[in-house]
């Protein structure tokens, strides 16, 4: 199951940093995951500040 970015998100960038395939960016008031390549690892929600990604 991937991942998704709730409304928690404060646009810090930590996940995207992170993310070993680099499938974070910024959207439009968040970042956003490319659901096709996420691979649900579990790094974004582990340094996320405020537990902005959620397991989908």
């Amino acid at each position: 199951m991937a991942y998704k970015i709730t409304d928690k998100c404060i646009s810090c960038g930590a996940c995207a940093a992170e993310c070993p395939v680099g499938c974070i960016s910024q959207g439009d008031s968040k970042f956003e995951i490319d659901q096709s390549a996420c691979i649900s690892c579990g790094t974004c929600a582990g340094v996320c500040p405020v537990g902005a990604p959620e397991e989908e």
